[in-house]
């Protein structure tokens, strides 16, 4: 059974159709990057996969339990971590892990033992009486994931897990993801971090306008679009050519009389993502 199914599903506002025949399969245990200009229907795919938004044509399954049909099943297997801090601010550490268990009708002395494993995994434990207002950005971070993992889902859906956050604490955030993905947990994440796809993500899928443009490891999509760039500057600008291989770029700047301004590298995501979106990411 997959993870994650959407099939042919399409969301319409009005006269806008913002998902457009959307379909792609998570297996268990995969990490997949979801990637896609402002506007490209992320939001609205995450929302429809955590229930919040109902599609307008297609099906979702969720570890088999359809959307529409068993949101509380689906509930239960998603754990949740959004842009925004949604923790408690007037709460301590411990308190909002209360609460939400408490939400999952987790039995008390099983709760309080989930609470401490998940406290101590994300390095909180020495501070769990502290009220979430006095911790920092990437604290309030990890104090989302272990809220997120409290009812043991089998699905992790990250939205913009490391917005916002410094270098160091990114880094510490991927180790966490990495580990629960390496311990068997299914990954659904979006980012505009292009590296954190690169480093994290077994699977990536390019969102524009609605629909789905690409979807594949990154060794596939640098097969299909070309693992060589010649990159020549113009100006205060940059233009790309790929090619297949990096020996045939490097064969194409060496037939060049004139060489300046031009260089080869490896093909990476962002250049492809900008190849077929015709933008960066932000």
């Amino acid at each position: 059974m997959s993870a994650v199914v959407l099939e042919s599903v399409s969301k319409q506002f009005g006269d806008r159709k913002v998902v457009n025949q959307l379909s792609f399969a998570l297996a268990p245990g995969e990490s997949f990057g979801l990637l896609g200009p402002n506007g490209a229907g992320k939001s609205t795919t995450i929302r429809m996969i955590t229930t919040l938004t109902r599609p307008s044509q297609g099906q979702i399954t969720i570890a088999g339990y359809d959307v529409q049909r068993d949101r509380d099943r689906v509930r239960s297997q998603l754990g949740v971590v959004l842009q925004q801090v949604s923790v408690k601010n007037d709460f301590t550490v411990w308190e909002n892990l209360e609460y939400h268990g408490r939400l999952h009708h987790i039995p008390d002395r099983e709760r309080q033992e989930r609470i401490n494993r998940w406290l101590d995994y994300v390095e909180l434990s020495d501070r769990r009486n502290d009220r979430v207002q006095t911790l920092s950005g990437g604290m309030k971070r990890r104090l989302q994931i272990a809220r997120a993992l409290l009812h043991e889902p089998s699905i992790l859906l990250l939205d913009e897990p490391t917005v916002g956050l410094d270098p160091q604490t990114r880094r510490r955030i991927w180790e966490i993801i990495r580990d629960l993905n390496r311990q068997g947990m299914t990954v659904l994440l979006t980012t505009h971090y292009m590296e954190e796809v690169e480093s994290l993500c077994d699977r990536i899928g390019i969102l524009d306008g609605g629909q789905l443009i690409a979807l594949g490891t990154l060794a596939e999509l640098r097969r299909q679009h070309g693992e060589g760039l010649v990159v020549k500057q113009k100006g205060d600008r940059w233009d790309y050519h790929f090619f297949p291989t990096e020996a045939e770029a490097e064969h194409f700047l060496e037939s060049q009389v004139d060489k300046t301004g031009l260089m080869v590298r490896p093909s990476n995501l962002e250049d492809i993502f900008v190849e077929l979106t015709g933008r960066s990411l932000d």
